[in-house]
């Protein structure tokens, strides 16, 4: 069926059902209120969130996973498994003592045991992580609900990072955690308010998650990630449906309630359908990059990373990705949240003005380009991404890269981008568009991508020891005024460097079901909404 005539329900052309997409066969008998079908992103092919920092990976981690602390809506971190915290020797030594009662889904008790091997295992994966290993003289377990975290310096942010909402820190049982982050964990016992549902998941096509009896939420309301977490439905599906007409088709018949991301050409007519909502649940939104794979040539140079600021007009990416309405993005991004505290505009006048593809041409030829491939990892089935990936092809083409545009479904991209760090004639890669939560990118302490620490950063593995000095300026210092400074800094440095092209940054609308409501401000969260 064509998007016209599926778009014609929203004038009141039909009210007869739609043929279902075919995964939306009802499941088991349970009560049509307490089953909350959702439409993601994209398809769920990997699940463990310390090995595969993908959003939609996080999503469902958060689902299935606790945290030690969570991050309130004011981004405070808050005690969330943790019962409370003393912080002892000047600060270098921090006593963590945990609830008394939380469980795995098991039934077996969470453990200080579990909390010191999730840790461990986090902060060999995660790059702020890496920085508190560094730090770390030793974790100590002193009880089943106490440890010790043994610092060779005081880190006051220790909460605030354990409390990180991407690239976190799950709980896991001991025997999970012990895996090398390297080594993804497929068994899934999890610590938070719903359980996973394996035997019922279809690669491709269904997840399925079931709320879990004996979760303990904190007794206080919930706050974004902190608070009590109560799964208010019985059962989760997630429904991956590729094609956005017939997404948007399903979610007006009723046959899913919850379309994570509608496509900007479809939201003025979802906007305009009775008992449908569109709107802005996550205010942090997102910020788009061209990432580039610093460890294989050419860009393992970075005036051949520099030499394309002037080819990045943020307008037509965020234009491709969000349409018209220019209240859903902002094409005057650096590398930090636009309107927030330590956002600034220092070197964006290197991005100003329509493409100037002959200068491109130009920085290329001096940088010393010799026409090396390049390949572009593109994920189709995203549709933000694909978007921006053909503007960068575009961009590439014209500059006179010679270009491999490979595209492919986003768990076979994600997996290469996040793994592959070999040349291209062993299926490595040169770059490719994602995009970074923009609640990660408020400060330097926070935001990955701007970093430098090498083989062991995130994807993409970036060596730029200028910025990693200034971070650790910027860790060490005092007083707001002086954290904006330092921070205007690295974003100098950033556009000298080019860890990533900035491509603007966007707030991608949610489309739900009117009789779905307490849907948590922030990111896809499933405990505390209701479904009537």
């Amino acid at each position: 069926m064509k998007r016209r005539s599926l778009l014609a329900l929203a004038a009141g052309a039909s009210s007869s059902t739609l043929a279902r997409p075919g995964v939306l066969r009802a499941q088991g008998t349970t009560g049509a209120s307490s089953v909350l079908r959702f439409v993601p992103q994209s398809d769920l092919t990997l699940l463990d969130p310390v090995f595969n920092t993908a959003l939609v990976t996080r999503n469902h981690g958060m689902m299935v996973y606790d945290q030690l602390y969570g991050l309130d809506a004011s981004y405070v971190a808050r005690p969330q498994l943790v019962d409370g915290h003393v912080i002892e020797d000047d600060g270098r030594t921090w006593r963590i003592t945990l609830r008394e009662g939380p469980t795995f889904h098991d039934g077996t008790p969470i453990l200080a045991r579990d909390a010191v091997a999730s840790i461990d295992r986090w902060t060999k994966a995660d790059v702020l992580g890496q920085n508190i290993r560094a730090i770390t003289n030793e974790m100590v377990v002193v009880s089943d609900r106490v440890f010790l975290v043994k610092l060779k310096t005081p880190f006051p942010l220790l909460a605030t990072a354990l409390a990180k909402p991407s690239s976190y820190c799950p709980v896991m049982q001991e025997r999970f955690a012990r895996n090398p982050p390297s080594v993804q964990v497929t068994e899934i016992v999890g610590s938070g308010p719903f359980r996973w549902i394996a035997g019922e998941r279809m690669t491709g096509s269904r997840a399925v998650y079931e709320r879990f009896a004996g979760y303990k939420p904190r007794n206080e309301p919930v706050s974004f990630l902190a608070g009590g977490k109560v799964a208010r439905v019985d059962r989760v599906e997630w429904h991956t449906i590729p094609d956005a007409a017939t997404a948007g088709a399903a979610l007006q018949q009723g046959e899913v309630d919850w379309w994570e991301v509608p496509t900007a050409d479809l939201v003025p007519r979802l906007k305009r359908v009775r008992n449908l909502r569109v709107e802005v649940k996550d205010k942090a939104g997102l910020m788009g990059m061209i990432r580039f794979n610093h460890l294989q040539p050419p860009f393992d140079n970075p005036a051949i990373r520099r030499a394309f600021l002037p080819a990045i007009n943020q307008t037509d990416y965020m234009t491709a990705v969000m349409g018209d309405d220019r209240t859903l993005w902002n094409d005057r991004c650096g590398f930090f949240l636009p309107g927030t505290a330590l956002a600034t505009e220092a070197g964006l006048e290197t991005m100003a003005g329509a493409p100037d593809y002959d200068k491109v041409k130009r920085n290329l030829e001096a940088a010393g380009y010799k026409g090396e491939k390049v390949v572009l990892a593109v994920p189709t089935d995203l549709t933000s991404l694909n978007a921006m990936s053909e503007i960068a092809g575009d961009m590439f083409r014209r500059t006179g890269i010679n270009l491999d545009y490979q595209a492919s479904d986003w768990g076979s991209v994600a997996t290469r981008v996040m793994n592959n760090r070999d040349g291209l004639d062993k299926g490595g890669w040169s770059a490719w568009c994602n995009y970074i939560p923009g609640i990660i990118a408020l400060n330097p302490a926070t935001q990955s991508y701007v970093r430098g620490p090498g083989r062991g950063g995130t994807s993409g593995w970036p060596d730029l020891p200028k910025i990693e000095a200034l971070r650790d300026q910027f860790l060490a210092a005092e007083g707001l005024a002086e954290q904006k400074r330092i921070t205007e800094q690295i974003q100098l440095q950033a556009f000298q460097d080019i860890p990533y092209l900035p491509t603007g940054a966007y707030t991608p609308p949610t489309a739900f079901r009117s009789n779905v409501t307490g849907i948590v401000e922030g990111f896809p969260l499933f405990f505390n909404l209701q479904k009537s």
